[in-house]
């Protein structure tokens, strides 16, 4: 069965929480992120691209490039 997301939302949380981990241990980041507390405060936003600034940070651009990847492979990203 269907799993519905609430609106305005593209994924459910957990998916996009897993997804943001995988991401950034592709980017190498992992380490200055507290797992057990699930806080980020200290990676640095360069290291992730600048919140409300130019759209294509780091995270950005790893996961247009997964969705490109998956809709190729004639799957859906979501």
């Amino acid at each position: 069965m269907a799993k519905f997301t609430p609106e305005g939302t593209l994924l459910p949380a957990d998916v996009a929480d897993a997804l943001k981990y995988e991401i950034a241990a592709e980017l190498g980041i992992t380490g200055k992120i507290d797992t057990a507390n699930d806080y980020w405060g200290n990676v640095a936003s360069r290291d992730c691209g600048r919140v409300g600034g130019k759209i294509g940070g780091n995270m950005v651009k790893l996961m247009i490039k997964r969705a490109e990847e998956t809709l190729a492979r004639g799957q859906s990203p979501f």
